[in-house]
């Protein structure tokens, strides 16, 4: 499965660097060395309105960003949460997708910097992503947002929890939600399918990184098979919101996030799988990069609009 040229030359520009594997750095050094590429990926896109909010947390408080479209409200929202494996990644790293996604798909959308692994273990981050989503709906009314029309979504891990909200959402009677947007998300422990053997190496994330963001998550290994970590692994996924769920040819998560949209779709979900191909994890947030970035980002925000009709 040869890359895109496009991806191929980031590759490339990447491999120059000569950066130190994830999995032979602290989560400090893993942190830094994502921020350090941020500025490759602007300039970012301008925001009718920009406001940070502190939002109360078992334990503490998290911020949540909040980007407002230009036009009058009530606006539909997306709750989106960042990728990162959950250990790396923040409301930086995903603030040129997040101003993106409010411009183009016309809502509010509401970043979470949900809490950390290693220094918060599982299942810190699930429980603040659900207070996020719940806090969401509670302030619509200040945030000039329609409660009714609320989505979920996020990048890998960001996935994971994106679709582990609606997973908890549907369980503890919460917000009912009109779609899931789901990008080459994290739903299974195990590291062991076809696209993990096929793309063990790379390229941009390796099987050994994602033991290692496994590895510092969780606080056992068989935390692993518990559904709010690994959603594949639910007893049922009836009645969750439509789901987009976008996968990219050269991941080692491309079969995990297929598998989820077949269990959806099993369930009597409706879902809409695109897979892109020549395309490595992480490839979304590169829409200065990347044609087939920006076509995602298209096809999210489509999803998006439609949803919220």
């Amino acid at each position: 499965m040869p890359l895109d040229p496009q991806a191929q030359r980031i590759v490339d520009a990447l491999a120059a660097l000569d950066l130190k594997p994830i999995e032979q750095s602290t989560p400090a050094e893993a942190r830094e060395a994502m921020r350090a590429r941020l500025a490759a990926l602007g300039p970012f896109e301008e925001v009718a309105a920009v406001a940070d909010h502190q939002v109360p947390v078992a334990g503490g408080a998290i911020t949540v960003r909040v980007y407002t479209p230009a036009a009058g409200g009530p606006h539909p929202a997306l709750v989106y949460y960042h990728g990162g494996g959950w250990v790396i990644g923040d409301l930086e790293t995903h603030d040129g997708i997040c101003r993106a996604l409010a411009n183009h798909a016309g809502c509010v959308v509401a970043s979470v910097d949900y809490r950390l692994a290693p220094e918060s273990k599982y299942p810190v981050a699930v429980e603040d992503a659900y207070a996020a989503l719940t806090w969401l709906v509670e302030s619509a009314g200040r945030l000039a947002i329609d409660p009714r029309r609320v989505a979920v979504g996020g990048d890998s891990a960001g996935g994971n929890l994106a679709t582990v909200a609606a997973l908890m959402a549907r369980e503890r009677g919460g917000p009912r939600l009109v779609q899931q947007v789901l990008i080459y998300p994290v739903t299974e422990h195990g590291l062991d399918t076809p696209s993990y053997h096929e793309n063990a190496a790379g390229p941009i994330l390796t099987r050994e990184a994602m033991r290692w963001f496994w590895d510092h998550y969780l606080a056992s290994p068989a935390q692993g098979r518990e559904p709010y970590a690994s959603p594949l692994l639910a007893t049922s996924l009836a009645g969750l919101p439509p789901a987009l769920v976008i996968t990219a040819e050269c991941d080692p998560l491309r079969d995990e996030g297929e598998a989820y949209a077949a269990r959806l779709r099993d369930a009597g979900v409706p879902v809409t799988l695109t897979r892109y191909p020549g395309m490595f994890h992480g490839f979304f947030r590169m829409t200065r990069l990347l044609d087939q970035a920006r076509v995602a980002l298209d096809e999210v925000a489509g999803a998006l609009r439609k949803a919220f009709a």
